[in-house]
C-alpha cells in the first residue's frame, strides 16, 4: 500500500493505493490536519510515501504534515526521477502538479498524444506526445479569477458568482458578465484543443480540476474526465523510484 499527498493550495488530496488502484481519497482543508493524520495511520508499514506540493516544502503547514507521516516521504521536486522525458525549458518552475498529470497521463494513455486540462484556480494544458514527452503547455486565468479582474480593473463592473449554467448571452450586465465568462471559457478550452488537433489528429483530452465538471458537457470535442490523474501520477512516480532504487 502506497500512501499518496497531493497538497494544493487550499487543501491536500491524500489517496491509499494498492496494486489495483486508489482504495480510499480523502480532501482536507489544511485547518483539518487531526483528521488528515488519522487517515494517514495504517496497520501496516507503507510500501512508500510520496508528497506532491504546489506550496514551497519548507512552509510550516508541509513540515507539520510531513512530521506526522509514520514513515519518511519521496518529496516530488523538479530533481526527482520520473518516468517520462520533461523538455520543460525551466523544469524549476513547473508546477509539480501540472508534471504529476503529465505522468499520469501518459501512464493512462502509453504510446498516445495526450492533452491535459486542469481547470481550477487557472486553467493548465500540458502536453505529452506518444513518445513519453511532455512538450510544455499553457496557462489561463480559471473563472474566478476572471470575474474578479473585471470588478478590479473596471470602475462599474459588479463582482458576481459563476454560473455554470448561463445562457448564451445575458439580459443584464450581471449575466453578461457570468455568459461572457463561462462560455469564453469554453470557447477558449474547444478552440485551444482544436488547434492542438492539427498537429496531433489522434489528440487524447483529459480534463481534471475542480471545475472540469461544469465545463465537461459543453465541450463540442470528446474528453475523459478524471479527477485523480495527479494522484495517479504521484503514485507512478513513487513507483519508479521504488524500482530504480531496487535495480
Amino acid at each position: 500500500m502506497n500512501l499518496i499527498l497531493d497538497l494544493g493550495n487550499t487543501r491536500a488530496k491524500v489517496a491509499k493505493v494498492n496494486r489495483y488502484g486508489i482504495v480510499a481519497l480523502e480532501a482536507f482543508n489544511y485547518d483539518q490536519l487531526e483528521r488528515l493524520a488519522q487517515f494517514t495511520h495504517h496497520h501496516e508499514a507503507y510500501k512508500g510515501i510520496i508528497i506532491g506540493s504546489v506550496i514551497d516544502i519548507e512552509a510550516p503547514i508541509v513540515k507539520e504534515i510531513i512530521n506526522f507521516l509514520p514513515q519518511k516521504p519521496l518529496i516530488l521536486t523538479h530533481k526527482t526521477l520520473i518516468p517520462i522525458i520533461n523538455n520543460y525549458q525551466t523544469p524549476e518552475t513547473l508546477g509539480l502538479d501540472r508534471l504529476a498529470a503529465a505522468v499520469g497521463a501518459n501512464n493512462n494513455f502509453p504510446h498516445s498524444n495526450v492533452l491535459v486540462i486542469d481547470i481550477g484556480t487557472a486553467i493548465t494544458y500540458d502536453l505529452i506526445n506518444s513518445n513519453g514527452v511532455y512538450l510544455g503547455g499553457n496557462i489561463s486565468p480559471g473563472i474566478n479569477i476572471r470575474l474578479k479582474a473585471l470588478n478590479a480593473f473596471t470602475s462599474k463592473l459588479p463582482l458576481v458568482e459563476a454560473n455554470f449554467r448561463s445562457p448564451l448571452f445575458g439580459t443584464n450586465t450581471i449575466e453578461a458578465i457570468q455568459a461572457g465568462t463561462f462560455h469564453g471559457i469554453t470557447a477558449e478550452i474547444d478552440g485551444i484543443i482544436e488547434k492542438f488537433m492539427t498537429i496531433y489528429p489522434n489528440l487524447t483530452v483529459i480534463l481534471t480540476g475542480g471545475d472540469a465538471n461544469n465545463f465537461a458537457q459543453n465541450l463540442k470535442n470528446a474528453i475523459f474526465v478524471n479527477f485523480n490523474i495527479v494522484i495517479e501520477g504521484l503514485n507512478s512516480i513513487l513507483e519508479y523510484n521504488k524500482n530504480a532504487e531496487n535495480k
